[in-house]
């Protein structure tokens, strides 16, 4: 984020591929002067398809965590914030977004089964050293007048009211993104940044450099839940896309869209732009999951 307090600014690890070969035995009888049968060729190994997010324990990271088979989806938390929980009665799986300000070690998430008692699920947070960005910007986006820290603030209380959407998600949801806006990432995710000397929060998105009126697209299906202009952030564009994951769109010359509106995966939300506290014309774009901001580009095909 783009401040030392709530500023939204601004390596995919490929799944795992589990392979497997059908050995088949073949039974001989032994008889005068022949040769046994060679065994069948095995048959092609199968790739596992890829899941999404990706899972990456690091600070900034997602886990996926299994808890098992159960009739009816199980509910889960991290803390107090619920997580979303994705499958079927065979096993179902708590995605858990992991803050970039977590601590590497021991970590655990509540379960709450249908029926029986509640369970803990351990998982190891990993560490990850993040690349760090020096960037010059106008003075006045560092050191905040009385009336710019002001309004920081009252959009600070605005948009925590947004981050805590929490809505059903869809049974056949998938949650692969498509990138929302051709063009080069010009910063990723995690880069610690120092505007004008001064350190700030690391950068808890994607930037997709592209020139102004590029159209924005909407990665997934979603629900249009804020938008306006921020100081920071300049244009903006939230959408919910359920179960605790949202996504944002900053710095935009154009909004196309109004709060309300669903959006299919493709249709237009926006146009790239230069607003807020911007070098230049592109896109941020932010993944937001259970209120933890993580690495868009586990969500989309390397």
């Amino acid at each position: 984020m783009h401040s030392n307090r709530l500023h939204f600014s601004e390596p995919v690890l490929p799944a795992l591929n589990r392979r497997h070969a059908l050995l088949g035995t073949l039974g001989l009888l032994a008889l005068p002067a022949m040769h046994a049968t060679a065994a069948p060729p095995a048959k092609p190994k199968q790739k596992r398809p890829d899941v999404w997010p990706h899972a990456s324990q690091v600070p900034g990271g997602v886990a996926r965590l299994s808890l098992g088979p159960s009739a009816k989806r199980p509910t889960a938390f991290s803390g107090d914030v619920p997580l979303l929980v994705l499958g079927d009665a065979i096993e179902w799986t708590a995605l858990v977004g992991i803050p970039l300000a977590a601590t590497p070690g021991d970590a655990s998430i509540v379960v709450h089964p249908e029926s029986g008692a509640e369970k803990q699920v351990a998982y190891t947070v990993e560490p990850k050293q993040y690349r760090e960005q020096r960037l010059t910007v106008p003075p006045r986006t560092v050191d905040l007048s009385p009336e710019d820290e002001a309004r920081y603030e009252r959009e600070r209380a605005h948009l925590a009211t947004v981050m805590a959407t929490l809505t059903d998600l869809r049974p056949d949801a998938s949650l692969q993104m498509r990138v929302p806006v051709p063009g080069r990432r010009s910063s990723s995710f995690g880069l610690r940044r120092v505007f004008n000397g001064q350190s700030r929060n690391p950068h808890s998105g994607m930037d997709i450099a592209a020139g102004t009126g590029t159209p924005v697209l909407a990665p997934l299906p979603g629900r249009v839940i804020d938008t306006g202009d921020y100081f920071f952030n300049g244009g903006t564009v939230w959408l919910d896309h359920g179960g605790g994951l949202l996504t944002m769109y900053c710095h935009l010359s154009r909004v196309d869209v109004k709060v309300g509106d669903v959006l299919k995966t493709g249709e237009q939300l926006a146009a790239v732009g230069a607003t807020g506290r911007v070098t230049g014309p592109h896109l941020h774009w932010s993944v937001m999951l259970n209120r933890a901001m993580v690495d868009p580009a586990l969500f989309i095909a390397a």
